[in-house]
């Protein structure tokens, strides 16, 4: 549990520092994550994109919508159930999320400027556990 712990901290830690560049995409917290989702996972209705952000589908709406007046993703009515939307990414929505995570990894890296190869060795280690930890489920 102490080992789960640090890690928890560590990686909220990490990741906050990591998001510090997002302010220069223009964009909020909430509608980079989703881009992120429409980015790396494809296309989503509005209750899938909900459920992978967890977050209630009213608040999802208002993301979606604001992702669309910027330009970012498009909306398109199912062909079989005109109540259903289908949210996907435009092309600018997806440079400006690569341009983000490029921003983002240029911080990490950043971060770890200065540590010795053996360091960045078990770094190296620990991210491949946690990789394939994840993929285990």
């Amino acid at each position: 549990m102490e080992i789960a712990g640090r890690l928890h901290s560590a990686a909220i830690h990490l990741l906050r520092r990591a998001a510090k560049p997002d302010t220069l995409s223009g964009q909020g917290p909430a509608r980079l994550s989703a881009l992120s989702v429409l980015v790396f996972a494809g296309p989503r209705t509005l209750g899938e994109l909900a459920a992978a952000e967890r977050v209630k589908p009213p608040t999802m709406s208002r993301i979606v919508a604001g992702l669309k007046r910027s330009g970012l993703a498009r909306i398109q009515r199912d062909g079989k159930d005109a109540r259903r939307i289908r949210i996907s990414v435009t092309a600018k929505g997806e440079r400006l999320l690569q341009e983000a995570r490029r921003r983002r990894i240029r911080a990490l890296a950043d971060t770890l400027t200065g540590l010795n190869a053996a360091a960045l060795d078990v770094l190296d280690q620990a991210a491949t556990i946690i990789e394939s930890t994840l993929r285990r489920g």
